[in-house]
């Protein structure tokens, strides 16, 4: 779960040969570290899927399936900007509303008759500036002033809702723009699909392969070479299976959310694994003040952090009215904010800074998602989809403690 590659080698310390012996160490070495990968949460997804199938057997259906990567795109996306906030230690409770604030703001932006009535990419763009601007007001108090993040965000949470209250006087907008509706509510064709998955199997593995012939023409040591491996082909295999599997679905193919989801996906992941801004949010987690003294500008990324988090909490209120097609008084509220919170923490973003990955976030956002869709399709009562979620969300945590613990014990 760690941000950054640990170093690998072998148990004499030597490069390591890809032995079974051999991987079973370097293994070991990784959890040691803290770094436990995405295993137990994928595990939980697999378990969690089965268990709802054999209760409806309408769980597993191409439609049900499509349905499910709509549901989800709203919090994953929200939960992208929270990783980045808790990754420097942090916390942002005013996501939820934030978002709140977006949907009005684009349904206000492309109101027919008015006389901001802009086109709809016109007015997503805007809603999501708005976003970024109260994340950067918000930012300013935490990474000038020194207030503890904790408040200033609880204080956003209060404020933006009351700001919605106030800007929806007539309780309800429908949002007319086919651009606006079509985020959430267009699919493609099972051919386009296929495209798609095959782009992204192949850039992955293009990215990968490339890294690898870097760092063998550089004379380093390639580290974990069956592990990347072995990703490339989990990559296409995901991305195959996600194709076929939307594409069956007699009335539509792969929804845009789910796309969306990838691109952003890509983004961050590069802006967090292979960028300077990345190392350094990873170092300002980690030691804020060891940070600073090694040069980096800790109020810079405080505040570059709080504006992302802004901007995604304002795409995923975009997402969640373009489903609906409209918005009203309870825009931002409902279980969003802890949905989006419990979906860093448990795709493994540490709650304590500096260990995480962006990537962790859509196994989370799932493992939320098809809860919420499996008690729903079973008939189980809400209470049970809030229990099994806080049980998931603390056994994240403790393990995440743990891990953290064994990691101060090994002093590595």
């Amino acid at each position: 779960m760690s941000g950054t590659e640990t170093t690998l080698r072998g148990p004499s310390g030597a490069p390591p040969t890809w032995s079974p012996a051999s991987l079973a160490h370097l293994w070991w070495q990784k959890v040691r570290t803290g770094e436990i990968g995405s295993a137990p949460i994928i595990l939980a997804i697999v378990l969690i899927g089965v268990f709802f199938q054999t209760k409806n057997s309408n769980f597993l259906s191409a439609t049900n399936f499509n349905n499910l990567l709509v549901q989800m795109a709203g919090v994953t996306v929200i939960a992208f900007g929270v990783a980045f906030v808790l990754l420097i230690g942090e916390i942002d409770l005013s996501v939820g509303f934030i978002s709140g604030i977006a949907g009005v703001a684009v349904a206000e932006f492309q109101l027919p008759g008015s006389s901001h009535d802009y086109p709809g990419l016109v007015a997503i763009l805007f809603a999501v500036l708005v976003g970024a601007v109260i994340g950067v007001f918000q930012g300013s108090f935490v990474a000038f002033l020194g207030v503890p993040s904790f408040v200033v965000t609880l204080a956003g949470n209060l404020a933006w809702q009351g700001v919605i209250l106030r800007s929806l006087p007539q309780g309800v907008i429908v949002i007319q723009d086919s651009t606006i509706n079509d985020i959430a509510n267009y699919f493609f064709s099972p051919t386009v699909g296929w495209i798609v998955a095959a782009a992204i199997a192949g850039s992955y593995a293009l990215i990968t392969l490339n890294d690898i012939r870097v760092q063998r023409r550089s004379r380093l040591p390639v580290d974990d070479l069956p592990g990347r491996l072995a990703r490339i082909a989990v990559v296409a295999a995901l991305s195959a299976g996600v194709a076929y599997w939307a594409g069956t679905d007699p009335r539509r193919g792969l929804p845009f959310a789910a796309l969306l989801i990838v691109a952003l996906l890509a983004l961050l992941s590069v802006l967090a694994a292979r960028t300077t801004f990345g190392r350094h949010v990873y170092a300002v987690g980690g030691n804020a003040e060891a940070a600073h003294r090694a040069g980096i500008n800790v109020t810079r990324i405080r505040l570059l952090v709080f504006t992302i988090s802004g901007a995604m909490s304002a795409l995923g209120g975009v997402i969640f009215a373009s489903q609906l097609r409209s918005v009203d008084l309870s825009a931002g509220g409902g279980t969003i904010l802890l949905d989006s919170i419990a979906a860093a923490v448990i795709g493994g973003v540490s709650l304590f800074g500096g260990r995480g990955r962006v990537g962790g976030v859509v196994f989370g956002a799932l493992v939320i998602a098809i809860i919420a869709n499996g008690t729903d399709l079973v008939g189980y009562s809400a209470s049970a989809q809030y229990i099994i979620t806080a049980a998931i969300l603390l056994a994240a945590v403790t393990l995440d403690t743990l891990a953290r613990r064994r990691l101060a014990d090994s002093g590595l």
